[in-house]
């Protein structure tokens, strides 16, 4: 025979359950707070670091800074016009020039075509090598040089404005040549030690 069994006759009265459920859920707590105190003072710690590296290389800058302007001050105007040419020849040097023609390529529209390129200033500017360039191209469409210098503008490796515009008169035809000032920024993934580079820049330097 199966005996009943009323649990209102027999209420739980082990109380030790909820106090055992109590004390392991303060002592989870207690451990994820540790936890989170200890990641908080361990990220303080490295970023008073890293201000303390940062403060540290600031004091660097501004006294390599004052060093080279005491040096500057002591060169004469020769050495300096000197010092000045010897920058642009390791930046025209370091150059990529076959980068440059591919990238004219890449957006040059069917209409227009490339007819000289001038580089008037090669600069170092942070890790990018920086060229000034006049760019002058051929085109009987107006509009298709406008689309130019607007996909130019928006690649972010130029930035070109139109300075003039000539109307040229041949045999058979009628075009115009568009005088432009371009400013082109080598992209940082180019290597400009590349042998194809080195024969482009020999090519356009001439």
């Amino acid at each position: 025979m199966i005996e009943r069994l009323n649990l209102a006759s027999y209420p739980f009265r082990n109380k030790r359950v909820p106090i055992l459920f109590a004390s392991l859920l303060l002592i989870c707590t207690a451990f994820i707070f540790a936890f989170a105190l200890s990641r908080y003072q361990e990220a303080k710690r490295n970023d008073e670091l890293l201000q303390k590296q940062i403060k540290e290389m600031r004091a660097q800058l501004e006294d390599y800074r004052a060093k080279n302007e005491q040096v500057k001050q002591t060169l004469t105007p020769e050495q300096r016009a000197l010092l000045i040419a010897a920058h642009k020849l390791v930046a025209q040097k370091n150059f990529g020039w076959s980068r440059l023609l591919s990238d004219l390529e890449s957006i040059m529209p069917a209409g227009v075509s490339v007819s000289r390129i001038s580089v008037e200033n090669v600069v170092r500017r942070a890790d990018r090598t920086q060229a000034e360039l006049e760019l002058s191209v051929l085109s009987r469409d107006y509009q298709s040089v406008m689309n130019m210098i607007e996909a130019m503008n928006s690649s972010g490796n130029f930035r070109a404005e139109l300075r003039s515009q000539s109307l040229q008169k041949k045999d058979y035809f009628t075009f115009s040549e568009y005088k432009l000032f371009v400013i082109y920024n080598q992209p940082f993934a180019y290597s400009a030690n590349s042998e194809v580079a080195r024969k482009a820049q020999d090519n356009v330097g001439r």
